[in-house]
């Protein structure tokens, strides 16, 4: 047997003594093995040789032990330390939320102990909570990508359906609105306010795209700039070319910054004080400090909702009074107009309804899909899908697509050389 006590010299007594612990030893395909066994039992110590043998017998043969199945949660610790690397905080800071919902149900659980019934279940159960479709769906995509990591997916992947998100989610302003924002906006203590608002219309970016803009990107001889970093891989590095207004805009936000270089952010990090004489963008001042142009601006978000319920102040029925406080109800201060509540106008507004609005625009100015996908970031493969859901459209319209349609077959048959000759019965064969 290749299994023996090796023998050893005390260096105390200086005398030759057996060890308690067995080794193996063994020749395989002309290399020497010797390793310890870490048994003081003979019996137990060949057992450690034949299933060490065996071992390396199924590795020449191409055959692997198959592993242990791991625990869901251990499977998810490991995916995030793989996707730490690759992914931004914010797409850390998602999965990591999708992992609170999902934890206490599968965490405990072995990746290949879920079935169907279960993320049906899940599902079901986060749904009733009030979570939205679209919340649902990004959290069952992070236990997807963890099971699919361990091939325990592919079993129960047929099984499992995407609940159905809504595609008319967004708002596209309308002229009147945009005015009525836009007024707002330059009335806000912040004086990046307006600019940002503007040029997010303008060029249908991110609200993320516009935020990291620096002024090396920003090329006025030629009219356009190149957005950096996108969410997308078809969005990142893409040249815009500026609108008249977009171009007025940055020219006067830039005199602003007379000592601006290269590097520096066009939208600062900047903190506002109390309001002060009015600014020049129009809007009611305010001090200015503690700007730091080697730093994007933190957030607008607070300004921006501060400038949106602003607009509920608004008359709708003259379009120029306020409306204004009197006891029990609102009453416009040009018309007269009252109503009990403050209107809705645009309180509910997203930042990233402003992409709504610039990609709506252009696809109701009849601009080509591939040249607007080009402008605004989408990849081939969403072209329809992105068109369909930025492309917001009232009756009106449509109903002006179709009548254009019964204009053009008007016109085709009232022309004598247009109008359709039915076959007759010698020309068309029949008896």
């Amino acid at each position: 047997m290749s299994v023996y006590r090796p023998k050893f010299r005390d260096p105390k007594t200086k005398e030759l003594r057996e060890s308690s612990v067995y080794w193996l030893e063994f020749q395989f395909h002309g290399q020497r093995i010797r390793e310890s066994t870490e048994q003081t039992s003979i019996t137990r110590a060949r057992e450690v040789e034949r299933k060490r043998q065996q071992e390396l017998r199924e590795g020449t043969g191409g055959i692997r032990k198959k592993e242990r199945a791991p625990m869901i949660s251990a499977a998810y610790a490991d995916w995030m330390q793989a996707k730490q690397v690759k992914w931004s905080p914010r797409m850390y800071g998602i999965a990591e939320n999708s992992w609170k919902h999902l934890c206490p149900i599968f965490g405990k659980r072995l990746v290949v102990d879920v079935e169907p019934r279960d993320i049906r279940r899940y599902q079901q159960a986060r749904t009733a909570a009030g979570a939205s479709n679209r919340t649902v769906n990004i959290e069952v995509d992070c236990l997807r990508a963890v099971l699919k990591r361990h091939g325990a997916w592919e079993r129960i992947r047929p099984g499992v359906e995407t609940l159905p998100e809504r595609d008319d989610v967004g708002h596209a302003l309308s002229q009147a609105e945009e005015i009525v924002l836009l007024a707002e906006c330059g009335n806000s203590r912040s004086r990046l306010l307006l600019p940002f608002v503007v040029l997010a219309i303008e060029t249908a970016a991110r609200y993320g795209t516009v935020r990291r803009l620096q002024w090396r990107n920003v090329d006025f001889a030629h009219r356009c700039l190149t957005f950096g970093k996108d969410k997308t891989r078809a969005g990142s590095n893409r040249t815009v070319p500026l609108t008249p207004r977009a171009l007025e805009t940055l020219t006067f936000w830039a005199q602003q910054f007379p000592e601006r270089r290269p590097e520096h952010f066009v939208f600062p990090y900047e903190r506002c004080g109390t309001a002060g004489a009015e600014g020049t963008f129009g809007f009611t001042g305010a001090s200015v400090y503690d700007t730091d142009p080697t730093r994007p601006t933190g957030s607008i978000k607070k300004a921006w909702e501060q400038a949106r319920m602003r607009t509920q102040r608004h008359c709708p029925e003259c379009h120029g009074g306020r409306l204004e406080q009197s006891e029990c109800s609102y009453a416009c201060t040009a018309c007269g107009w009252t109503v009990a509540e403050l209107p809705r106008a645009l309180s509910k507004l997203r930042l990233h309804d402003l992409r709504h609005s610039g990609v709506s625009r252009m696809i109701n100015a009849r601009v080509p899909l591939p040249i607007i996908a080009k402008i605004v970031g989408w990849s081939p493969g969403t072209l329809a899908k992105m068109s369909a859901r930025y492309g917001h459209f009232s009756v009106e319209e449509m109903r002006s697509a179709l009548d254009s349609i019964g204009r053009d077959v008007e016109r085709f048959s009232e022309s004598p050389k247009n109008s359709p000759k039915w076959p007759t019965e010698k020309s068309s064969g029949i008896q």
